[in-house]
């Protein structure tokens, strides 16, 4: 027996962990440490003051950083921001490279950008939703700014060769930025070996809480990062604002725990996938939308030829699951992740991203198995 409805949209957000949770109410109340991390003239400011670098110091052990290089922020897309438009202002034009399948937090931004004058190249994804160093380097220009290519995909779980990019931007002398909120603390990531000047983080999608988040910014050389809010000079003067102590040390609690259980968990995540692909894959006419065997084993993105997918997702009441579709009042398209893959369109407007990840069970895995090889095989009754 399994407890419904079952969770499996940990891509989206995940809950939070409830040791982490113990650790931010010892931040809240007037028996704890509330204090303002920047009231310097006495104990109550002081003490708030070590726990946010003590977690700082935590988020900076899992990416081989300096502690001085990450900077707090109000989550990824706030981080994606910052890096982009903070190289944008410092340069005032340019050239700047992108994949067409990033999270919004980047793609808005980038559109932004042009909007103001600057040109942005979009680069299409391999078959399996990759993007390849050598199509990176062949799109730098002499103007090229920055390049930012995402680590793990939100909606395929394809993993980029991050290392491998960011040395063919080393090279050409050219930053590279990565958006890690899917990847941090699940995959090794280390700054001493590999050529990343930035790196956005998500505090929600470790178990932390929403609302915190962090960008790793290299210090040597410098990058000359401007901040894009002003207002006390807070983090080195890269993001101004008060520090919210117990989301940041949330953020650092999560932090540490996944990486302490990193391997661990990712072996157990590749035999819960592979549990419920093999059980879903009983149907027939079933797309794997990425790569079956690669990629991050937390998400699962499926086609079911021959059901709508708004449909599918109403009649699996009991799962929570994504369509990665967007939704307006007149029309739903497919998702641009899988336009720019070229899933055709009904495969696209009939897929599900499951994502699982620490509080799921094989129970409510193989619940899961069943519940769609039932509902699509009456599904397409109804339809064929």
């Amino acid at each position: 027996m399994v407890d419904l409805p079952i969770y499996f949209d940990y891509a989206a957000t995940t809950p939070v962990d409830p040791r982490v949770a113990s650790r931010m109410g010892d931040s809240l109340t007037a028996t704890g440490n509330f204090g303002n991390p920047a009231s310097n003239s006495h104990v109550f400011g002081w003490r708030a003051s070590e726990a946010v670098e003590a977690a700082r110091s935590q988020v900076a052990t899992v990416l081989g950083a300096d502690p001085r290089e990450i900077v707090w922020t109000s989550g990824a897309s706030e981080s994606d921001n910052l890096a982009l438009k903070g190289i944008a202002e410092k340069y005032g034009d340019g050239h700047f490279i992108t994949s067409s399948i990033e999270h919004k937090a980047i793609l808005d931004t980038c559109a932004w950008l042009e909007a103001r004058g600057f040109t942005v190249t979009y680069l299409p994804p391999e078959a399996d939703g990759t993007t390849r160093a050598a199509a990176v380097a062949a799109a730098i220009r002499p103007d090229t700014r920055l390049v930012s290519i995402m680590h793990v995909n939100n909606e395929l779980g394809c993993i980029n060769d991050i290392a491998a990019i960011g040395a063919v931007c080393r090279e050409a002398g050219v930053l590279f930025h990565t958006d890690a909120a899917q990847s941090f603390g699940k995959l090794p990531i280390n700054m001493a070996d590999m050529a990343i000047d930035m790196l956005s983080i998500s505090g929600h999608k470790v178990y932390g809480p929403k609302g915190i988040g962090a960008l790793y910014v290299r210090r040597e050389p410098p990058i000359g990062l401007i901040s894009q809010i002003h207002g006390g000079g807070h983090e080195r003067g890269m993001r101004s604002g008060t520090l919210p102590t117990h989301q940041i040390v949330g953020l650092g609690e999560a932090a540490e725990i996944m990486a302490s259980h990193a391997e661990e968990e990712r072996a157990r995540l590749v035999e819960l996938r592979g549990r419920l692909l093999r059980r879903v894959m009983q149907l027939p006419d079933v797309t794997i939308n990425g790569s079956e065997h690669e990629g991050w084993p937390g998400i699962a993105n499926m086609g079911f030829a021959g059901v709508d997918g708004e449909t599918l997702i109403m009649a699996l009441d009991d799962l929570a699951v994504s369509t990665g579709s967007a939704c307006n009042s007149e029309s739903v398209e497919p998702s641009y992740v899988l336009q720019a893959l070229k899933v055709p369109r009904e495969v696209a407007h009939a897929s599900l991203r499951f994502s699982i990840g620490r509080f799921t069970t094989e129970a409510e895995v193989e619940h899961a198995g069943s519940r769609v090889v039932e509902v699509v095989g009456r599904l397409r009754g109804l339809t064929g």
